[in-house]
């Protein structure tokens, strides 16, 4: 075919990028482009953070796809209209993109196949951001997986797909409108200077440092919260500026010729793998959880919406100094350690009470990393919810979590900086003398013991 257009979404690459491989392979001439939305001030499944991250990674692709003799065109609007619109500017007979595993994608893909159809041209969907999708990973029976562990058993024993090379040409027609790259404030958002550098370059060199030698200690530091032992990739991913396909075969490269530890390490971070792939197929396959419980027994379920106490939570205000560390961190980083995510969820819905809907989306707002399945995922495990083998009394204790995983206090005393003083003793322990532990820190707003009895009394009574 003589022109075709690359939709990039999720895959902000031009390395091992399956939908922009086949369209440079089938046409003589692509259209790179990126269509940006329209809304203003504030979005359910996104914030500052993510799109200060967006924004660079964009300019990043800008430069690479110059580098091999191409460029990004940039469109605002309702994605259909103006990726039809720009097919015909260009004479494109065929729109190639990746396939997106959430709701709100999948509908895009659908209208636009219409709609492209209706003029002669044709939409083609490839695999690229999961190994494994839809239907690949079944059970015995043929359904879709509830529970994670058999889900990774059949997912693991799959062929794994291999990793294609960086595109090195692409050329691509003059003359078509752009809009210039976008900026944070095009959403009316304000600047937002934390997270880590945006693109694929950054991203491939934190791969490379994280194969180097930390992925092989992976599994003994990645609850150690002071000392950050995970892997960082997280927004890579979401973003599409690394491949799982190369990410899981560099990753079991890094194990050959490793101790018995080392590959423990990396099977363990490969785990983590496959459960974002795991919630994908959750969300695929039951797009209702993102406005109801996952297990529908618990779809009754007694929340409270009480605003002070979320504000008091969103702001690392609640007097369990291993909660409001993790909150701030947040607020500053747009990145939370993930034992800090369980920590901070469980708290929000088993001492606190509230929705689990409340932090999901204010995460989704603040994390550069927001994946909605993963989010969802997660935030519907820790409630007691989702996808989970253990019953609903799995209640973490805070201060036993801060124990376990901060027990020297640095953790704190690096995003509490009021509590850099105090004895790290009374950091892992509800205040003895009921006094605070510095005039303007807060005294712990509940009794845990007390919300966990609560929190067991509204499961039961639920789900009998």
């Amino acid at each position: 075919m003589k022109s075709a257009l690359h939709w990039f979404r999720r895959d902000l690459r031009i390395t091992d990028n399956t939908a922009l491989a086949a369209a440079a392979s089938d046409a003589e001439s692509v259209v790179p482009v990126y269509v940006t939305s329209r809304w203003r001030g504030g979005h359910r499944w996104t914030g500052a953070p993510r799109q200060a991250f967006l924004c660079g990674s964009l300019a990043s692709l800008d430069k690479n796809l110059r580098s091999i003799g191409s460029r990004l065109v940039v469109r605002e609007g309702d994605a259909v209209e103006e990726l039809v619109r720009l097919a015909r500017e260009a004479g494109a007979e065929v729109v190639f993109t990746n396939r997106d595993p959430d709701p709100f994608g999948r509908k895009q893909e659908e209208r636009l196949a219409g709609a492209l159809k209706a003029e002669g041209r044709e939409l083609r969907v490839f695999k690229d951001v999961a190994m494994h999708e839809r239907d690949e990973v079944r059970t015995g029976e043929g359904t879709p997986f509830r529970v994670f562990t058999p889900y990774s058993r059949a997912w693991a024993k799959l062929p794994k797909p291999s990793a294609g090379p960086r595109l090195t040409r692409l050329t691509t027609p003059e003359g078509l409108r752009s809009e210039g790259l976008p900026e944070p404030g095009r959403w009316g958002l304000e600047p937002f200077r934390g997270g880590v550098e945006p693109g694929e370059k950054a991203a491939r060199e934190r791969l490379r440092k994280f194969l180097a030698g930390p992925i092989l200690s992976y599994a003994a530091r990645r609850d150690t919260m002071a000392d950050d032992g995970t892997s960082r990739l997280s927004q890579d991913l979401r973003m599409g500026l690394l491949s799982p396909r190369e990410v899981y075969h560099r990753a079991r490269t890094a194990a050959e010729g490793a101790e018995a530890d080392g590959r423990d390490s990396v099977w363990k971070f490969i785990s983590e793998l496959v459960w974002r792939e795991f919630y994908f197929q959750i969300l695929w396959h039951h797009p209702e959880v993102l406005d109801h419980e996952f297990n529908p027994k618990y779809r009754g379920m007694e929340w409270d919406t009480d605003a002070q106490k979320f504000a008091a939570w969103c702001a690392g205000r609640t007097g369990f100094p291993i909660v409001d560390a993790a909150m701030r961190q947040l607020e500053a980083t747009g990145f939370m350690h993930n034992r800090a995510r369980m920590i901070t969820a469980m708290f929000l819905t088993k001492d606190l009470h509230l929705d689990w809907r409340m932090g999901e989306g204010f995460f989704m707002q603040q994390l550069i990393d927001g994946e909605i399945a993963s989010n969802n995922g997660g935030w519907q495990w820790s409630a007691g919810t989702g996808a989970d083998a253990a019953p609903y009394f799995r209640i973490q204790n805070p201060w036993t979590q801060c124990s376990r995983y901060d027990p020297e206090g640095a953790y704190v005393k690096r995003w509490v900086p009021e509590l850099a003083g105090v004895a790290v003793r009374k950091i892992l322990a509800p205040p003895a003398d009921g006094k605070p532990l510095v005039p303007d820190y807060p005294l712990p707003m509940v009794d845990h013991g007390t919300e966990r009895d609560e929190t067991l009394r509204r499961f039961r009574e639920t789900a009998t």
